[in-house]
């Protein structure tokens, strides 16, 4: 008997008719003799708001197996060496010096064994241990650096990789564009929101007074939803906030695409941070793609008014590198 399987992705987008939404979802039902995909309709009513409007929201259902985050490409090979040019140039010496030493230290216990078995040659017997000591104790030193410097290399490489991999997640920035995070890079500082929908709905909320400011210098807001519901993006469409709702919706306008790939990235980071994969957390990019920082909660706001510098401007071009140090 062949096995039958049934799949469907449904795509839906939240629409605004006589001032109510409905939003249709799924959910699957995996037996272990038939894969049997069960779609279930919700419909949610939301309160009549005077002069809002709510965003339109896209979800993009995949099916796509997420990438592993653990293989070391060739291109982040390559850029590590870039960055540390010289340290495959001290690894092998310092590999050269314990080879030697070892030696060293192994020539010297024969020749110890020799003259404490040889009592005419017990007046060199100090001389040969201190020269034991000093390989034993050069070749200690040595392996030391080594796995010092092999420990750098592979947290330099481990974070390249993320970064590697962050710059391939995709982002939907309207219905009809879709682009990697890499595409971003000199032109946007992007701030990651990952929690249930009300912790990115108070976000939303919390940035209204700091749009302006994070919009000069070239914040872009890329908001994911862990629990599966739609975050309510209401804007001010009245006459006065014109100007303002035009920037708060471009500072809002990016939607990941694939989220499994983006929730596989930011657990991988939590559990580096040794923070609880339920926590709502933030990550802000630098200019350039690197993560400069991250926290549990709510983002400052105020805060990355205060630190970086606008994008255009006399201050433009000088002040691209101090976005803050990468972590």
């Amino acid at each position: 008997m062949s096995t039958v399987a049934q799949l469907a992705i449904v795509t839906s987008t939240c629409t605004n008719h006589h001032q109510t939404s409905k939003c249709f979802g799924f959910s699957f039902h995996i037996d272990s003799s038939k894969l049997t995909s069960v779609f279930t309709a919700t419909t949610s009513h939301t309160r009549p708001i005077r002069n809002r409007t709510k965003a339109p929201l896209l979800v993009t259902c995949s099916t796509a197996k997420p990438s592993s985050s653990t293989e070391i490409s060739s291109a982040t090979r390559i850029r590590s060496e870039v960055l540390t040019p010289f340290r495959s140039v001290r690894m092998f010496f310092y590999i050269a010096f314990i080879a030697q030493a070892s030696l060293g230290g192994l020539i010297a216990t024969t020749q110890l064994i020799g003259a404490l078995s040889n009592p005419a040659r017990a007046d060199s017997v100090i001389e040969i241990a201190k020269g034991l000591g000093i390989d034993i104790g050069a070749a200690s030193l040595f392996a030391f650096l080594y796995y010092r410097e092999n420990k750098i290399k592979n947290a330099q490489m481990a974070r390249l990789s993320r970064e590697e991999n962050l710059s391939n997640l995709k982002l939907r920035v309207d219905e009809r564009k879709i682009i990697t995070v890499s595409e971003l890079r000199g032109l946007a500082r992007l701030v990651i929101l990952s929690g249930p929908s009300s912790f990115i709905t108070e976000a939303f909320k919390s940035s209204e007074t700091f749009t302006e400011q994070l919009v000069e210098r070239g914040v872009l807001v890329v908001p994911l939803s862990t629990d599966g519901n739609i975050p309510s993006f209401e804007f001010d469409e009245s006459e006065e906030m014109k100007e303002v709702t035009k920037k708060r919706r471009r500072l809002w306008q990016l939607v990941p695409v694939l989220t499994p790939e983006w929730s596989e990235w930011l657990d991988e980071q939590k559990k580096m941070a040794n923070v609880s994969p339920e926590s709502p957390v933030y990550l802000s990019l630098r200019m350039d793609g690197r993560v400069r920082g991250s926290g549990v909660g709510y983002p400052p706001w105020n805060a990355f008014v205060a630190q970086l510098p606008p994008v255009k401007g006399m201050w433009s071009g000088l002040l691209d590198g101090m976005d803050g140090r990468v972590l």
